[in-house]
């Protein structure tokens, strides 16, 4: 072997030893986001529930969510420990309700993101019609502050009704998506209509 070739072949053999003991590289850390342990807002479920949604069908339309109770947990100034969202698909004519869970609500619920069966759906009616993301701009917290303002005077007669139960949907009576707040049952309780885009009163509360 010639002197030329003996040089380039010890120094192929130097760049290789070079490489081989440098320390490796840390893998940049990808951490996921922790499930809250706490009550959330509305919208903040809504969201999480509109991306499994889409997952099921690029063409859903949202149609209602509603707040749940969770044993442990305590509802309390528009967020709630669980919210169940139900979304359509036109093309499919089916919906689908989805959860969203803190904690888990044996046997039915557990933590995270339920996703239910797909069931038939006939599509919008009057009294339930889909709305679009873009209207719902108030979230929970803000309509129970506002309800909450318009129910005053029946929370002081009533100081046991403290946690409030919430529905978002859209009817043709009113002209945007509302949230419904209610104290109570329908038999002895309060309930008022929030407009989700404006957040003004939508109808007096009874």
């Amino acid at each position: 072997m010639s002197r030329n070739c003996l040089k380039a072949v010890l120094s192929i053999a130097v760049l290789l030893l070079a490489a081989c003991s440098e320390a490796p590289k840390e893998k940049e850390a990808t951490t996921e986001k922790p499930f809250p342990s706490d009550p959330v807002t509305g919208k903040t479920a809504f969201w999480e529930l509109y991306k499994s949604a889409h997952s099921w069908a690029a063409d859903l339309v949202p149609l209602k969510l509603e707040s749940k109770t969770a044993a442990g947990k305590t509802n309390e100034a528009g967020k709630a420990a669980i919210w169940v969202g139900t979304f359509g698909s036109p093309k499919r004519r089916e919906a689908i309700l989805i959860t969203y869970a803190i904690a888990a609500n044996p046997p039915d619920t557990l933590k995270g993101i339920n996703v239910g069966h797909p069931f038939p759906w006939g599509g919008p009616t009057d009294q339930a019609l889909a709305f679009q993301t873009s209207d719902l701009s108030v979230d929970s917290d803000a309509a129970y502050k506002t309800a909450s303002d318009q129910a005053s005077a029946w929370l002081k007669k009533h100081p046991d009704k403290t946690e409030a139960t919430f529905a978002l949907g859209h009817a043709s009576r009113f002209p945007a998506p509302v949230w419904y707040v209610q104290w109570g049952d329908n038999k002895n309780g309060y309930g008022a209509f929030i407009n989700a885009k404006t957040g003004e009163v939508a109808k007096p509360g009874k």
